[in-house]
């Protein structure tokens, strides 16, 4: 599959990622005011575009640069899925130039998504921490199941 990687979406690849997150339960009601505002908050942003520039896969890291690097987003168009994109978006994060000297690299995730994620060496095995929440939006119960 032919693709090429972006770090900055145009206005059609931003349409393009709504699209995307519409088809997914945790992020379907996302705006394009909301998205807009996000990428320009996110200090790395990865997208795969197809040969007519349409984005087809997608990622983002929010980060110090130093500490602690955050993965979020990770998605495939439908069509395009099981063909690997979704480890590609993985291994341009991880080989990142500017996130190679971070000490520790986490992300959510679904649990039928952990054994995808091991492989860059993400664990659950966090020892005593725990994540907590704060926030009216955030219902833990509903990250899992959206029929909730």
């Amino acid at each position: 599959m032919n693709y090429q990687v972006v770090e900055q979406l145009t206005e059609i690849q931003i349409l393009d990622l709504l699209d995307l997150y519409k088809n997914e339960f945790w992020s379907h009601k996302r705006t394009r005011d909301q998205v807009e505002k996000m990428l320009a908050g996110s200090d790395i942003v990865i997208g795969l575009v197809d040969e007519c520039d349409r984005l087809i896969a997608f990622t983002r890291v929010l980060t110090d640069f130093i500490y602690r690097a955050t993965i979020y987003d990770v998605i495939v168009k439908p069509s395009h899925r099981n063909m690997g994109l979704g480890a590609k978006l993985m291994e341009l994060v991880i080989n990142h130039p500017k996130l190679g000297s971070v000490e520790v690299l986490s992300l959510y995730c679904l649990p039928e998504m952990i054994n995808f994620y091991e492989r860059w060496g993400f664990t659950t095995d966090v020892d005593e921490l725990r994540l907590m929440f704060r926030g009216h939006k955030i219902h833990t119960k509903n990250i899992y199941n959206p029929l909730l």
